[in-house]
């Protein structure tokens, strides 16, 4: 009798272990995978705000203990919602700063597929700047573009199909106290009338169940539908992927490729500016690049120095227009590096003085490197199928000293070469 009770107790007793092990490993699966639970409502409760702040500085490494912690006083959607909102929050900073990120709300996918601020923000000055005083922001997403507009005193009308995204674009407007000029709108925006906005952008879409989407046509909505939906107003802005094909842009567009702190980060097809202009942003500046429609550079023998344009750059086509002032030419008619007997400061390539030049050969490179006591070694590369990293623990297994160099892996005149120098200034 006494035995059956313990059987019985004991198999209570590892059932309830078993339930607690299983709501563990969910935890964990969705909190290490990034699934917060989307239950926003929750969220903007003032409970639900005051365990948002209370967990804002959460490291990821201690979520499980502060999950198991909170529990005990909060219900376990909340505590869920609100350490993963906390973790999209962290990975949002780079994106919006901080201070924006610690009060927005995120999805997953809205962290991921959103602009940077600071692309949002030039975007949006430009839009001021042509005297628009209203937009219609389709595939609105999370809403980071509809907040630049709005702080840039644009007023906007916001446009996303998926309900969760929606809730927290129009979430995200509230939180940073835009709500008054910006309207959010669940519907699907190939039905919504823009009639009445000075301009239109579009965002659409360019992942699929299979990664990232290069045919504008696969888009959703596609390239066609957003250039259809460019000419219903004065003005508009089609964001587009970086690595769209020059032979895809409108004749009537104008093209501009733009990227922060040297990472290529967008493409934008303007509508009612100057159609055909071709150009490439930088930020911070942000300065701008406008295409001559110059012929190639010449290919010419190495020279003392070595330019890389910027990535936008080289994206718009505009390597002639950074090697001209140079007095530049290529290195290889295929690659774009420019290389120049003369030392000239320009805002789109980055200088360096090449100290040395020898065929591609790991071994000839390793002994240099120790002649010339490196310790930091920076591996670039264009035109070579080499892969830095694998490079770099060969050629330098160790330090051999306080000097930093950089070597370029890339063709001279169609012959696989190395050249060796250090970034100038």
């Amino acid at each position: 009798m006494s035995y059956r009770s313990h059987g019985a107790g004991s198999s209570q007793a590892a059932r309830a272990r078993s339930g607690r092990h299983r709501r563990r490993e969910r935890t964990v699966h969705r909190l290490a995978h990034n699934e917060p639970v989307n239950d926003l409502a929750l969220l903007l409760t003032p409970e639900g705000r005051a365990l948002l702040d209370e967990v804002r500085d959460t490291d990821p490494a201690d979520e499980l203990a502060v999950a198991t912690r909170l529990r005990r006083a909060h219900p376990a959607a909340l505590v869920s919602a609100a350490l993963g909102q906390a973790r999209l929050r962290q990975r949002a900073a780079a994106k919006f700063g901080a201070g924006d990120a610690g009060l927005m709300f995120f999805t997953p996918n809205g962290v991921e597929q959103s602009t940077r601020a600071s692309v949002a923000a030039y975007r949006a000055r430009r839009l001021r700047e042509l005297g628009v005083t209203s937009v219609a922001d389709l595939c609105c997403g999370i809403g980071g573009d509809a907040v630049a507009f709005a702080r840039a005193g644009i007023r906007v009308l916001a446009v996303d199909r998926d309900p969760v995204t929606a809730a927290v674009a129009r979430a995200n407007a509230d939180a940073l106290g835009l709500a008054g000029l910006v309207e959010v709108r669940e519907a699907d925006v190939t039905e919504v009338d823009t009639a009445g906005y000075d301009a239109v952008f579009v965002d659409p879409a360019r992942r699929g169940g299979r990664g990232r989407i290069f045919d504008p046509e696969a888009y959703s909505p596609p390239l066609s539908w957003a250039v259809g939906a460019a000419s219903t107003a004065r003005w508009a802005a089609l964001k587009v992927a970086p690595g769209i094909p020059h032979e895809a842009v409108p004749a009537g567009a104008e093209a501009e490729w733009i990227s922060d702190g040297g990472d290529v980060k967008e493409a934008v097809l303007w509508f009612g500016t100057e159609p055909g202009a071709v150009r490439a942003t930088l930020l911070p500046g942000p300065r701008t690049l406008l295409g001559r429609g110059l012929p190639d550079p010449p290919v010419r023998p190495v020279g003392r120095y070595l330019y890389e344009p910027d990535g936008a750059v080289i994206r718009a086509h505009l390597v002639a227009e950074v090697a001209d002032p140079l007095d530049g030419g290529l290195l290889d008619a295929t690659i774009a590096y420019v290389t120049s007997d003369e030392l000239r400061p320009t805002p789109y390539a980055t200088a360096y003085e090449i100290t040395d030049r020898l065929p591609f050969n790991v071994k000839k490179l390793r002994a240099l490197l120790r002649e010339r006591e490196v310790g930091v070694l920076t591996v670039k590369k264009r035109g070579s199928a080499v892969e830095p990293e694998e490079l770099r623990r060969k050629v330098l297994p160790k330090q051999h000293g306080p000097n930093a160099a950089t070597v370029f892996l890339t063709r001279v005149a169609g012959a696989p070469t190395m050249l060796l120098g250090h970034r100038t200034g």
